[in-house]
């Protein structure tokens, strides 16, 4: 691959170096060059030679000659030293050897392991080898099954927020104690993790469809020199989103119903749809949609643009000498920034969940999105649109690290690197 990267290999025979591409290649990457000149700058006198640029080339398994490295650095030198300073490299253009570049995309891809049950984000992309070599689904399945495994582990958080969600109100003060004192009077220990189920299969028609939506969707908006901008990564992101979540949505609708569902109620997922069916039609199955898909825009802008600021502000002051975050920083990042996202939608996952269960609320006027909105700023304020928050962040950290160590656990059984 590296061979492909860069075009080495004189084209027109006039002992240049063709590198459109590579630069091309090297454009569409946002690594400080601060990193670039550092890696390049082997023997850290400020100051880059031919001899180094053709040590560092070398390392990637691309031989050019001291002249073609010359006349490489000539492009760059201004001052006609024949070495460049930081700042003629700065003034001139971001280089970086390919293997910086690897890395970086490596470690800074928004990464499969966050699954917090809200899966909202920007789904993952592969690179063409990821794909040829069969890498891709590897990860996809390893992501699942870290995503099966922690939403399970945290399912009584989430149906505590669903419960909290939809019967807390001025009148029915639950907390995180008495929440969990009532389902367990009411359904036993086992009723903790009622609806669980269908939020752990969706698991994977979601993944699927999002992921096939993104690759679509990338299609469309690339612009003509083949580039896709954080915008443009941003809206294929979000659009994904919501085509995923607008195919499997009657699943969040049972899942909502089997949570705040009585012991007895439904014998399971199957038992839910058809009786859903029966009485309400198949119109129930979308009840709260509008709010769900309002509801991804600002948890995926804010969540990708806190960890694009998260992640810049790391590069500028924390690598020194390698694009490597580390696991923690990373993991710190995706978690505070899905919080945030998180923090802005919640009032509209609120409604939502509302919107769902309302036809099986007993004597619960059916309201829309903004009636709903309404009524429960009247009755109990902006902080009734919170409700069920705390339960909810308790979920986050639980979730992240077990879906993390499963993730990775995964990865080995599976030999992805």
């Amino acid at each position: 691959s590296q061979q492909k990267i860069f075009k080495a290999g004189d084209t027109n025979q006039d002992g240049q170096l063709d590198f459109e591409e590579f630069m091309q290649y090297l454009k569409d990457h946002e690594k400080k060059m601060k990193l670039a000149f550092k890696s390049l700058d082997k023997n850290n006198d400020g100051k880059i030679e031919a001899s180094e640029v053709v040590q560092s080339l070398k390392i990637l398994g691309i031989n050019i000659s001291e002249k073609q490295a010359e006349k490489i650095l000539q492009s760059i030198d201004a001052d006609g030293t024949m070495s460049v300073d930081w700042n003629e490299w700065r003034d001139h253009f971001m280089f970086n050897p390919a293997t910086d570049i690897e890395e970086i995309i490596r470690y800074w891809k928004h990464s499969t392991v966050l699954d917090i049950g809200d899966s909202l984000t920007v789904p993952d992309e592969f690179t063409e080898e990821e794909k040829k070599t069969g890498q891709w689904w590897k990860q996809l399945l390893a992501g699942g099954v870290a995503g099966a495994v922690s939403r399970t582990g945290t399912a009584p958080l989430d149906r505590l927020k669903v419960m909290m969600q939809v019967h807390g109100s001025k009148s029915n003060k639950m907390n995180i104690a008495s929440g969990f004192k009532q389902m367990l009077k009411e359904g036993g220990v086992r009723s903790l993790w009622r609806g669980n189920g269908v939020n752990v299969v969706k698991i994977a028609p979601e993944t699927a469809i999002k992921f096939w939506a993104y690759e679509q969707y990338k299609k469309i908006l690339t612009k003509d020199d083949g580039n896709l901008g954080t915008v443009e990564r941003f809206v294929s992101g979000s659009l994904a989103g919501a085509t995923a979540q607008t195919s499997i949505y009657p699943m969040e609708v049972l899942k909502t119903r089997l949570a705040v569902g009585k012991t007895g109620q439904y014998s399971g997922m199957f038992d839910c749809a058809k009786k859903i069916l029966k009485r309400e039609g198949l119109k129930a199955f979308y009840k709260g949609y509008i709010p769900n898909i309002l509801g991804i825009i600002p948890y995926a802008g804010i969540d990708l643009a806190v960890y694009e600021l998260l992640k810049t502000t790391w590069l500028e002051h924390y690598a020194s000498s390698s694009a490597n975050p580390g696991v923690f920083v990373l993991l710190g990042c995706g978690t505070v920034s899905s919080t945030c996202g998180q923090l802005a939608s919640y009032p509209l996952a609120l409604v939502r969940t509302r919107m769902q269960a309302q036809a099986s609320v007993e004597g619960a006027p059916q309201l829309n999105m903004v009636g709903l909105f309404q009524r429960i700023i009247a009755t109990e304020g902006i902080q009734g649109l919170y409700r069920g928050i705390a339960p909810n962040f308790m979920k986050v950290l639980p979730a992240v690290s077990i879906s993390y160590v499963v993730y990775e656990k995964m990865k080995q059984n599976l030999g992805i690197a």
